[in-house]
């Protein structure tokens, strides 16, 4: 298996995207520590892992606050004696046009978004480093790469993120820490289901021309990612046996965007 003996902390993991890249984590010989802000979903989705004989252990975990992030990530090394790898993925989405976003609405994204990833990687640097090794895998977008309407914060804070794992993957490579970042296009998630309704609403469209004309429209087969596929776009990154393999970003979008 390709990760055995690994513990790996995934965020917003109680459902979704993370849940399913835990899952494969799993799959593969990982303890699973599920974190998440619903606690509740959290334990929900370790039970579920444990019946099945995997190794899982939920905590609950505000990403936006520092104290949280702190308490949570000593839980999981109490529980579990480190962590080997860090999958940065809680996320939400608010949409409105840049002249209309509520101040509140833009801090509250950036909050969990970026914050979230900088005080979850900061908090476990710093057993990485003591370790000597350590693997930090940020869940960006395509719009870490370039711009959609209505979505000002999310790209503002998902193109934050290649920088961070940047100067992370810069700064980590003295303590064998890499960073990577994978880019999925849409995934029809509860996230991207609440916002078909709500673009369709701003943009004065169908919620079927949402899915055709907005979301899919550069695709090159009209298909959604799934999370299967992000699930083993991450797996990708924190099996890789080589150092080499850091500060780089993959893009999971059925073409929707290509570099």
């Amino acid at each position: 298996m390709l990760l055995e003996g690994k513990v790996a902390l995934v965020t917003g993991a109680g459902s979704g995207i993370g849940k399913e890249i835990a899952r494969r984590f799993a799959r593969e010989g990982a303890t699973v520590v599920i974190a998440d802000l619903m606690f509740q979903a959290a334990l929900a989705t370790a039970d579920e892992f444990t019946s099945c004989g995997q190794a899982a252990f939920a905590v609950a975990m505000d990403v936006s606050d520092e104290a949280a992030v702190q308490a949570g990530i000593q839980a999981a090394i109490k529980a579990c004696g480190k962590i080997d790898i860090l999958v940065s993925n809680a996320g939400i989405q608010i949409v409105h046009p840049v002249d209309e976003f509520p101040f509140a609405d833009w801090k509250r994204m950036l909050a969990i978004h970026l914050d979230g990833a900088f005080l979850t990687t900061k908090a476990c640097l710093r057993h990485m480093y003591a370790a000597g090794s350590g693997n930090v895998i940020y869940i960006g977008s395509v719009h870490s790469k370039e711009a959609s309407p209505l979505k000002a914060p999310y790209v503002t804070a998902k193109h934050g993120l290649i920088g961070l794992c940047k100067v992370v993957a810069k700064e980590g490579a003295k303590y064998g820490v890499r960073a990577n970042v994978v880019c999925p296009g849409f995934v029809r998630t509860p996230l991207v289901e609440k916002q078909i309704p709500e673009q369709a609403k701003a943009l004065g469209i169908s919620e079927a021309e949402v899915v055709r004309n907005v979301m899919l429209r550069e695709t090159v087969d009209g298909e959604f990612t799934t999370t299967a596929d992000l699930a083993e776009a991450a797996l990708f990154f924190a099996a890789a046996r080589t150092n080499a393999l850091t500060g780089q970003s993959l893009i999971v979008s059925h073409g929707w965007f290509m570099e």
